[in-house]
């Protein structure tokens, strides 16, 4: 099997299978979703949807949370992973939105990654999600799913996943396959022991 051959299948199995795939963050704003995206590093969705309405409630907005303190924002995420690092990134973040950006969370993979706690998934996540542009976030989902399927061979950095996969996928499914993948690592082809009986991508999987 070509390598074209299996991101034609795969892409073709998800498109048929799962013509929705989206965050299962909640947010109704990018400036939510970000913070929601910030949080989820190492930790579950689930657990971030547990604590964002209380947050968001209290910080509604960039001007609040840039005017809190840290250990305020620590109180009410201190159930997430690494809680001291992501209060601060997050009083962070929302200070510089309001000093560089005029309190409007910028579309811009460069400029969000300027931004305390975003790194390049996080801004792949935002413009993807949010503004709709063919970007790929590769967290551990993607980069294990795409190694272990065959998109990738033996790809060793999130970087060059995202690489890989962009050139190989075509643009408009692009947002959509970061989901794809991200859902199918999470519930199908996860770490330990993936379901390979339950598995629609099987037909075109290197590792079954």
């Amino acid at each position: 099997m070509t390598k074209k051959e299996r991101y034609n299948g795969v892409i073709g199995w998800f498109k048929e299978n799962q013509p929705v795939a989206e965050t299962e963050l909640k947010y109704d704003n990018p400036f939510q979703l970000l913070v929601a995206v910030i949080l989820s590093a190492q930790c579950t969705d689930k657990r971030v949807n547990i604590v964002t309405p209380a947050l968001l409630k209290a910080f509604p907005t960039p001007e609040k949370m840039a005017h809190a303190a840290p250990e305020e924002v620590y109180e009410y995420i201190k159930s997430v992973s690494y809680p001291n690092n992501k209060a601060k990134h997050l009083v962070g973040m929302a200070k510089m939105l309001i000093e560089k950006f005029g309190g409007t969370v910028p579309a811009d993979i460069n400029d969000l990654q300027l931004l305390p706690g975003v790194g390049r998934k996080t801004a792949n996540v935002m413009a993807s999600v949010v503004f709709d542009q063919p970007a790929m976030a590769v967290d551990t989902h993607v980069f294990r799913v795409a190694n272990r399927i065959g998109l990738t061979d033996n790809s060793k950095t999130p970087l060059s996943t995202e690489r890989e996969l962009t050139k190989s996928i075509p643009e408009k499914y692009l947002s959509k396959a970061h989901h794809w993948l991200i859902l199918h690592g999470r519930y199908v082809c996860t770490a330990r022991k993936p379901k390979c009986e339950v598995c629609g991508i099987s037909p075109w999987c290197k590792s079954k």
